[in-house]
């Protein structure tokens, strides 16, 4: 029991430690991260614009030039989705030790993140291809 009260008021300690050295944030500084948050917004949309209209430029075409930049977006955003996905099914893989309906559900869930996770690295490639080789 003593051994009990000892381990409590340690960890109330601790937390009690972290909350008291916490770093304290000022208005000045509050304002200073807004402004710069906004900076960062308007920069990360110009960036944005500027690689769609590289993409619209490369293609030659406004169509074209926007399904390579979403098809890209998808490249990029598909790879932790996919990853998360896998790593699901593995739980599931584990789970299944003793259930086999639920060790075929991590193994369809990882085959299922795999396929798409080579659809949406390949799919970008072969739109390239199709549209500069055969198009010109």
């Amino acid at each position: 029991m003593n051994k009990i009260i000892k381990k409590v008021l340690s960890c109330c300690f601790i937390i009690l430690f972290f909350v008291i050295s916490g770093q304290f944030v000022y208005a000045d500084s509050v304002n200073q991260l807004e402004a710069q948050g906004a900076g960062q917004l308007v920069q990360i949309k110009e960036n944005s614009e500027k690689k769609l209209e590289d993409y619209k430029e490369e293609y030659g075409s406004d169509a074209y030039g926007i399904a390579a930049y979403i098809l890209n977006a998808v490249r990029i955003y598909s790879i932790p989705v996919c990853f998360v996905g896998i790593a699901i099914g593995g739980i599931y893989q584990v789970i299944g030790i003793r259930k086999l309906d639920e060790r075929d559900r991590g193994f369809g869930i990882m085959i299922g993140c795999i396929t798409v996770l080579v659809i949406t690295q390949l799919l970008p490639l072969i739109f390239a291809i199709v549209v500069k080789g055969w198009r010109g």
